[in-house]
């Protein structure tokens, strides 16, 4: 098995949740393979390098074994390795997330009723 699709490898390395949002986020450009925007069933093997964007986050990953099926996670993380300067930007991003969540303000959840009518009064004045 020298070959695979490129949205099946995608899905059997547990990168994409789906086969077809795979599917979707190559035709969508999301997905780079050697630099190059390419379609879903193009051939992917072992040395190629994937570039993965996904929201501001951009993943880069090299393409290490094929698998015939999905399986484990733990097996499936043996599929590929990710670059190191993806890595650190990947914790870079994780973070400035985590500050900004530290920053916005807590509201404790949703409201309950004795709280909205509160803001119900408060609203009129």
């Amino acid at each position: 098995m020298p070959h695979m699709r490129l949205d099946k490898w995608l899905w059997i390395a547990r990168l994409m949740k789906t086969r077809s949002a795979a599917a979707e986020a190559v035709s969508g450009g999301k997905v780079h393979l050697n630099g190059r925007a390419v379609k879903p069933s193009r051939e992917v093997g072992p040395g190629d390098e994937l570039e993965i964007t996904r929201g501001a986050l951009r993943q880069t990953v090299v393409v290490r074994g094929l698998a015939p099926r999905r399986g484990p996670a733990s097996e499936a993380a043996l599929l590929y390795e990710e670059t190191p300067e993806s890595v650190a930007a990947r914790e870079r991003y994780a973070e400035q997330r985590r500050l900004a969540a530290e920053t916005q303000p807590d509201f404790g959840g949703r409201p309950t009723k004795r709280d909205r009518r509160r803001l119900d009064r408060t609203r009129r004045r």
